[in-house]
């Protein structure tokens, strides 16, 4: 069973930055790993997801914004999120699963989530 554990969220104001971690264990074969949003009364939409070998994908909404890394000594995956704007406030969630994608459905690990604010 692979564990998910979310760091780095907060509040900032519009056109701020701020860094999410999400740090994986438990996990014995490659895995792809994305990050994931939701707000209330809405469905959770993909934001950016990554492959063992380094690809990255992102939503429409994010390019250019958004940027995924990994440091794959630590076991962590990280979300730098530039001019941010206050639509892009909401719970993140980081997940892992089989497949680089953008749909909640081809994950099956997900972590608590965790809050970002952004105020205009």
């Amino acid at each position: 069973q692979v564990q998910l554990v979310e760091s780095g969220g907060g509040s900032v104001q519009s056109g701020g930055s701020l860094r999410l971690s999400c740090v994986a264990s438990g996990y014995t074969d490659r895995i792809c790993m994305g990050w994931f949003r939701q707000v209330p009364g809405k469905e959770r939409e993909g934001v950016a997801t990554i492959d063992s070998d380094g690809r990255t994908r992102y939503a429409d909404s994010v390019k250019g914004r958004f940027t995924l890394s990994q440091d794959n000594a630590k076991n962590t995956l990280y979300l730098e999120m530039n001019s941010l704007q206050p639509e892009d406030t909401a719970m993140y969630y980081c997940a892992a699963g089989r497949v680089m994608s953008l749909r909640q459905g081809d994950f099956d690990n997900w972590g608590q989530g965790i809050q970002v604010t952004v105020s205009s």
